[in-house]
């Protein structure tokens, strides 16, 4: 089985951050344990510009948690801006590891 990953690409409210990274925190307590969870980080791109990258033993493993992640990203929601009219205020990407060092 391929190991498999997530991206979230959000960008967050002009003086919202703070508040975003302490739900986000809590998000990321509450993930702790999720089987199948390898690893979950936050990056920051750009001042306001944030991704979440989640690596997972698998695509089972995320699919049985995607409830709960869809959970912690709504505390969040109010806290981004739209992204586009298309995307919304998230660009959730996934996909299995197909190189890795």
């Amino acid at each position: 089985m391929a190991k498999f990953m997530n991206v979230v690409r959000s960008k967050v409210k002009e003086g919202m951050k703070d508040e975003y990274m302490k739900k986000l925190q809590d998000f990321f307590n509450k993930m702790k344990g999720t089987d199948g969870l390898i690893s979950m980080k936050q990056i920051q791109t750009a001042p306001n510009n944030m991704c979440i990258v989640g690596e997972w033993k698998d695509q089972e493993s995320i699919a049985k948690a995607r409830d709960k992640m869809i959970a912690g990203l709504d505390t969040v929601r109010p806290l981004l801006e739209e992204i586009s009219p298309e995307l919304g205020v998230t660009d959730p990407v996934s996909g299995s590891v197909i190189m890795e060092i």
